[in-house]
């Protein structure tokens, strides 16, 4: 009987386990941490390095940092078969080919490295090696969107050869990339992937799940022959490799994990667009009471404006929440224009950084905190829930996980948290995850949930 390989997850914000679960989610990287992870009936566990929040030197550092005790690790505990993800977003942002060159440096040689950016709970699917993100229906080239404008990640192509081109400065040319097309993984790619050598770099198209799975399968047999691979992805390929069937919990009855019934608190820090469409549904909600942050006032404050800022808006949010309402505490949602990338990347540090002390300062009876925005819910979980690891649920809404706090916590024991990205969901997804838990089951839970939906 062959053993499936560890599947390891660098992930570059805390939103990459959003297909799987039952699995853990490690904010720190420490020896023995990362032995956790290994050690776990899992077959997947997920490093949270938050790297996209840093520059391209913090993020090397970070990666080679992580690799180099992930090694140890692996050694450690005897692991002989694995396979390593470099998780980031599938709009094509974050810190390629840096992180990727680190981990093949640390932990390599690996045969090759597959980028695959197929998303299909967010509407990213890969045809004839194009990336597409499906607005309103109509597949749009992703460097035809907002994603390909960012002002820290941007990009030229769709074409991911180009697109690999692109990012490496010409060190791998488009025409040197490995395509492969739907075509080629509906009819199998493993003969293929046992020729590849010299960590090779390969784009992977996938439609559906099922085009996932098939590559998957192959990929567990190659590697199970002594191949090596590496992957820059999105989620969708980890769906197929962890193989997990159905969560223990579906979505719609996840109003169970809630602490007795309580209404909760939201944290919203990502600004892009569809985070905007789906705040402004979210605030006439029954039962939600929304409180702006205005970012712009943090530009030149000092610690003590900074200080009575903070005591304001957390007595605000104690007030809305003694009422058995939900606070929904949201940046201000104009983006501010720096004179460069490093200024931008320190303010919001800052601006995470005071939204932190917010968490920390939450009510401690809260029944749920919904946290919205990649690097918003990295920070929630490391820094204001100070967690050292977390236990994924599942699924609340495709692409939106629930991890549970630990029953020992010291302010938040057995708190769920759900892991929003800014990017994900229609314009309703916020209005039904928080209608998801707010929708008790029976005793207290049921009457609370009722009465705050007015019904």
């Amino acid at each position: 009987m062959t053993t499936k390989p560890k599947i390891i997850v660098l992930d570059d914000d805390p939103t990459g386990s959003q297909t799987v679960h039952s699995c853990l989610l490690l904010t720190r990287w420490d020896l023995e941490t990362l032995r956790l992870g290994l050690a776990d009936d899992s077959p997947i566990f997920f490093i949270l390095t938050n790297t996209r929040a840093l520059t391209p030197e913090q993020a090397a550092a970070v990666t080679r940092e992580v690799c180099h005790n992930l090694k140890s690790a692996i050694e450690v505990e005897g692991i002989e078969d694995f396979l390593v993800v470099s998780r980031s977003d599938s709009t094509l942002r974050g810190h390629y080919p840096v992180e990727t060159d680190v981990i093949a440096q640390e932990v390599g040689p690996f045969d090759a490295h597959f980028l695959v950016p197929a998303f299909f709970e967010g509407g990213r699917v890969t045809r004839q090696s194009v990336h597409y993100l499906i607005i309103e229906d109509i597949p749009t080239p992703v460097h035809q969107t907002e994603f390909a404008r960012d002002s820290v990640f941007g990009y030229h192509y769709s074409y991911l050869p180009d697109y690999v081109e692109e990012k490496t400065k010409s060190r791998i040319k488009a025409e040197q990339v490995e395509r492969f097309l739907l075509e080629d993984i509906r009819q199998g790619s493993l003969e293929r992937l046992q020729k590849l050598s010299g960590n090779q770099c390969g784009v992977v198209d996938g439609e559906t799940q099922a085009d996932l799975d098939k590559f998957a399968a192959d990929i567990l047999a190659a590697a199970a022959q002594g191949k090596r691979f590496l992957f820059r992805s999105a989620a969708s390929i980890l769906t197929s490799l962890a193989n997990l069937g159905i969560q223990p919990v579906a979505a719609e009855d996840m109003a169970q994990y809630v602490r007795e019934g309580k209404p909760g608190a939201v944290i919203v820090g990502s600004h892009v667009k569809k985070t905007t469409q789906q705040l402004e549904q979210l605030l006439p909600e029954s039962g939600i009471v929304g409180v702006e942050v205005e970012v712009a006032d943090l530009l030149d404050e000092s610690k003590a404006q900074r200080a009575e800022l903070l005591a304001r808006i957390l007595e605000t949010v104690r007030n809305i929440h003694t009422a058995g309402k939900t606070p929904v505490v949201y940046t201000s949602r104009e983006e501010l224009v720096f004179e460069d990338v490093q200024q931008r990347l320190e303010f919001g540090a800052a601006v995470s950084a005071l939204l932190m002390d917010i968490v920390r300062g939450l009510p401690a009876d809260i029944g749920f905190l919904i946290s919205k925005g990649g690097i918003t819910s990295n920070d929630v979980l490391s820094t204001g829930l100070s967690l050292r690891a977390a236990r994924l649920l599942g699924q609340i809404i495709p692409g939106c996980s629930v991890v549970r706090t630990s029953n020992d916590h010291p302010q938040f024991p057995n708190l769920p948290v759900v892991l929003f990205p800014g990017n994900v969901g229609d314009a309703k997804a916020l209005v039904t995850t928080y209608q998801r838990l707010s929708r008790g089951g029976d005793g207290e839970r049921g009457r609370w949930g009722e009465r705050e939906r007015g019904r």
